[in-house]
């Protein structure tokens, strides 16, 4: 039997990124939060017992979906698979030609050196979670995640250039460039509209 499954897993095999951008396969990987077959998965899906094996091959091939047992029914076996994640997030480092560069236009009032940051975040939590799997340990990191609403442009200038003086006075006190044994770590702090779906209502 296969080990519990993560919550999220970060793809960075060109291959198992592009297979996941395929529609059915992604609806697959959905309905193999739970372990199904292909003769399961077939109404769910409106394909042929036939197709979805061919998929769900695809998707253990690159490592998407576990083998959870085998099952004989008459002269056939049958595949119970399951996906390795409950969700799954693409690393830059699938797309390494036109991965976004945050040396490129350092500007903190750019949102695409936003998303340069952001992917880079990716990325690096990504390998950072396999090489901490592999060495089976636990990953040390922190995240917040809040929501803020300003009556005006001028008081969400004035949150930034705050919230930046803080946290380079907090960090400044915390840096130790000398310290024996020590190890860096990447904080990032990001601010950006939300989306509408998720505003409250105006009157």
């Amino acid at each position: 039997m296969i080990g519990s499954m993560i919550d999220v897993a970060v793809i960075d095999d060109p291959a198992a990124a592009e297979i996941t951008l395929d529609p059915i396969r992604a609806r697959l990987l959905s309905e193999l939060a739970e372990p199904g077959s292909a003769s399961t998965l077939a109404a769910r899906v409106g394909l042929t017992r036939q197709k979805v094996n061919y998929h769900l091959r695809a998707l253990e091939r690159v490592g998407l979906v576990d083998l959870v047992e085998e099952r004989r029914r008459g002269n056939c076996t049958e595949r119970v698979v399951r996906a390795t994640a409950r969700s799954y997030v693409i690393s830059p480092t699938a797309l390494p030609a036109v991965a976004p560069d945050t040396e490129r236009a350092r500007d903190q009032l750019s949102a695409r050196w936003l998303l340069a940051v952001a992917a880079r975040l990716v990325r690096d939590v990504g390998e950072l979670i396999g090489g901490a799997a592999a060495a089976r340990q636990q990953l040390a990191t922190y995240a917040i995640d809040g929501e803020i609403r300003f009556a005006t442009a001028a008081d969400r200038a004035a949150f930034a250039k705050e919230l930046g003086d803080a946290v380079a006075e907090l960090a400044g006190r915390y840096h130790d460039e000398t310290a024996q044994g020590g190890r860096r770590h990447r904080f990032v702090v990001a601010l950006h509209p939300s989306r509408r779906e998720t505003r409250e209502v105006e009157a």
